[in-house]
């Protein structure tokens, strides 16, 4: 249960600890939580455990410079990293970092690596079930592995043809496309989770974890059928914020070991991740003639210029140009 945010003191005293709680406060997404405290972190590791409030504009730009020219990290992590450092400083310490001077990452134009139809199908087909069942949702319906790993039974709109992202990145709801070929086996997979719902709680547990704001409104909804994970885990753990024994969904290395034999298998040459079945939907849908803004919107993309991407890695090029062979 990596995804659930871990209990700290309410007058905590360690300064990592009151960093965390300043973020819980002001509502930031656990992911970007995890992310800020491992910079900040290593921001404080790279100055010798100096105190950040001993620090400010020119220990930032440092850090930041020596990533760029020692570590060659992309302009997006180094962003990621001045964020962080940032949020530390203007929301935390209540400072404004002023001017900075840092040296800047270079761009790097990089084309995302796609799977052909063929080929995406031929890994599917090497992996069990129910996680192949998910990775036919991740290609189908352009999930991200964390919004399919969070489905719940009640985001399957079956009279919509639609799914129903839930706090998304960004911490934004959309809905995306039901792929009509995944009805049956979906509704068989959520028959199969409402008997095991059933199971637990006739062994007194069947509680399934809910985000706290919603947990106060709905106190019940943590013990209904439709609220539970789509992808539940084999097995029932404690809850590192509670300690209430429960059920999660199954665990993100599940995907990553899967992927793992299938490319084994199929002796695919290419460099795969759950995030790759996403860009061949982009692209699919590309190939199909979907203007850009409608997958923008199906993919949850802010700025447009993100999905303009998937132009680039069509056969004909983003310029319909065909070589000489053909």
């Amino acid at each position: 249960m990596d995804d659930i945010r871990p209990p700290i003191p309410v007058k905590p005293s360690r300064f990592i600890d009151q960093v965390r709680r300043t973020m819980r406060e002001r509502q930031l997404a656990y992911t970007t939580e995890k992310t800020y405290i491992r910079w900040i972190r290593g921001f404080i590791r790279f100055h010798g455990y100096r105190r950040p409030e001993e620090m400010g504009a020119a220990e930032v730009d440092t850090y930041l410079s020596w990533l760029a020219a020692e570590r060659h990290f992309s302009p997006a992590t180094q962003a990621i990293v001045l964020n962080a450092l940032v949020y530390l400083y203007k929301q935390h310490l209540g400072r404004e970092l002023g001017q900075l001077t840092y040296q800047r990452a270079r761009p790097k134009r990089r084309i995302p690596q796609v799977l052909t139809h063929d080929e995406a199908l031929a890994l599917i087909a090497e992996i069990h079930e129910p996680v192949r069942l998910a990775f036919e949702l991740l290609y189908g319906a352009g999930l991200r592995q964390a919004e399919c790993l969070n489905l719940r039974i009640k985001d399957i709109d079956f009279g919509m043809h639609e799914i129903i992202v839930r706090h998304g990145k960004g911490g934004k709801d959309r809905r995306t496309l039901l792929p009509s070929s995944l009805v049956e086996r979906l509704q068989i997979q959520i028959e199969k989770v409402t008997h095991l719902h059933g199971v637990d709680l006739a062994h007194g547990y069947g509680e399934v974890y809910l985000p706290p704001a919603l947990a106060r409104k709905f106190p019940s909804a943590n013990k209904q059928t439709a609220w539970q994970f789509l992808f539940p885990s084999r097995n029932i753990a404690t809850d590192p914020a509670t300690g209430v024994l429960r059920r999660h969904h199954l665990h993100a290395s599940v995907f990553r070991k899967a992927i793992k034999k299938a490319l084994k298998t199929t002796r695919l040459p290419k460099y795969v991740t759950s995030h790759t079945f996403r860009h061949s939907f982009a692209t699919r849908l590309l190939e199909r003639g979907y203007d850009l803004r409608t997958i923008q919107e199906l993919l949850g993309h802010t700025d447009i210029k993100t999905t303009e991407i998937y132009t680039h890695v069509l056969n004909k090029g983003s310029r319909g140009v065909a070589g000489p062979l053909g």
